[in-house]
């Protein structure tokens, strides 16, 4: 949809007085040497560099692109420095308000402008996986033939809600979440810049850490929180955003907890353990100190799935695959949403019924191999399928279960030094009762020596 007269005055006023506008709009690049973090996405030849054009020109025009990432990582702001740096007409469209009849409007403009004046447009089109089947498929024509050059952004993988044909017609590119150091540059550069704070308030280094962690990757809201907290120290008369005022403005306190340091490993110490003592709340505090310090959700997400196996095991054997359906979760989705399913699958595990015994039968069998005890594989489980392997006498007297009517063979799998070893001794436990049940009747019909 064309900017109407109220839409094109409102941003005349914002550009003549920037100081009405949030910090982070003020402090949106200008041009894509301004922007921070995705490096990967702004090589010299780069998708991004040809629709502003560098290097765009002949036969192999720019690509219509997805944006496809966290938020607050810079979709927005790609297109918005692409807007002011193209020399190609400009049309942005949020799939929020947006239908077909919107979408075709602008087709029909491009359409025009192209034949008309030879005038080339981009269709900024923000979070495309609200759009459904049909008005996706309304947008095939003009990115086939190239009538407009679509760059659509979208926090959800594109995979699941972007249609194939669409995505087939489009280069897919990847937002990586901004790193700290990326989140404080931006800070520094909005302390200072004219467009920003102009060197009204410093930022101590213990605020600006918890900064950090209330980003979390995201440079809107440190932005934000920024603002806030500036706009407050200066009516307080402050030199500067002390802590305190930090957190009474956003409401947040700042968690004692060094990602990099001790805290670190004892806070996931603690809700591992939490988690093994079947404390489902203390589990949860463990959890909510994590997340709120911006701890890396996939760094939770493995210490989950190890606790599954680790303490949980066969007693609840639906605990690791939760586990790890929470850690792919995890990676499609990221915070804020993450954290809800963070807490179903800790909820899940520390409820399970408890069993180590997978753990300590791997535990004791490696420390036999680590002793020496392992000896050959016997004879009759050696491979036979090579010439010369009967006459060493691999393979020979091997019983196939299969053949058998109740599907075990009386005979010895381990090497002789181990041929009555024990090593997994199951619980009781939920469902490993019947793992319990299945072992001891396996271990008569092989005709094992009890140890």
């Amino acid at each position: 949809m064309e900017p109407d007269l109220f839409t094109a005055a409102a941003e005349e006023r914002q550009e003549k007085d920037p100081a009405g506008s949030p910090l982070a709009v003020r402090m949106r690049p200008r041009t894509l040497d301004e922007v921070v973090g995705q490096q990967h996405l702004l090589k010299p030849g780069s998708p991004l560099r040809r629709l502003v054009g560098e290097g765009a020109g002949g036969p192999a025009g720019p690509s219509s692109v997805i944006l496809w990432g966290p938020p607050g990582t810079g979709k927005t702001t790609l297109a918005y420095v692409v807007s002011k740096a193209t020399n190609k007409r400009f049309v942005e469209l949020s799939a929020i308000t947006a239908g077909v009849k919107e979408v075709r409007a602008v087709i029909d403009g491009a359409r025009r402008a192209t034949g008309g004046y030879g005038k080339e447009t981009v269709l900024f089109l923000d979070e495309i996986h609200r759009f459904s089947k049909a008005q996706q498929d309304s947008l095939l024509p003009a990115v086939e033939n190239r009538w407009v050059t679509l760059i659509a952004a979208t926090t959800e993988n594109p995979y699941f809600s972007v249609i194939s044909p669409l995505l087939s017609r489009s280069l897919l590119l990847t937002l990586e979440p901004l790193t700290d150091d990326d989140v404080r540059g931006l800070l520094k550069r909005a302390l200072s810049d004219e467009r920003g704070l102009k060197d009204a308030v410093g930022l101590p280094e213990d605020t600006e850490d918890h900064l950090l962690r209330i980003a979390g990757g995201d440079a809107r809201r440190a932005l934000t929180a920024l603002e806030a907290a500036a706009g407050a120290a200066l009516d307080k008369g402050e030199a500067e955003i002390f802590l305190q005022t930090l957190e009474e403005t956003v409401d947040r306190a700042a968690v004692k907890y060094d990602r990099d340091g001790d805290q670190h490993y004892d806070v996931a110490s603690a809700l591992i353990k939490s988690i093994r003592g079947s404390d489902v709340d203390a589990a949860l505090h463990y959890l909510a100190r994590m997340i709120e310090a911006g701890e890396d959700p996939r760094f939770i997400a493995r210490r989950l799935m190890i606790s599954a196996s680790e303490d949980i095991g066969l007693a609840d054997p639906t605990a690791l695959p939760i586990a790890v359906a929470a850690a792919q979760a995890v990676a499609m989705i990221g915070f804020p949403e993450a954290a809800l399913t963070l807490s179903h699958a800790t909820i899940a595990l520390a409820l399970a019924p408890k069993s180590n015994s997978a753990t300590m039968a791997i535990g004791a069998a490696m420390e036999d191999v680590r002793k020496g005890l392992a000896g050959s594989v016997p004879p009759h489980l050696r491979d036979g399928h090579y010439k010369g392997a009967a006459k060493l006498g691999h393979a020979q007297g091997y019983v196939y279960p299969h053949d058998l009517p109740e599907g075990i063979a009386e005979q010895q799998y381990a090497p002789d030094a181990l041929k009555d070893r024990e090593y997994y001794a199951p619980t009781r436990h939920g469902a490993e009762a019947r793992y319990a049940d299945a072992v001891e009747w396996t271990r008569k019909h092989l005709g094992r020596k009890r140890s």
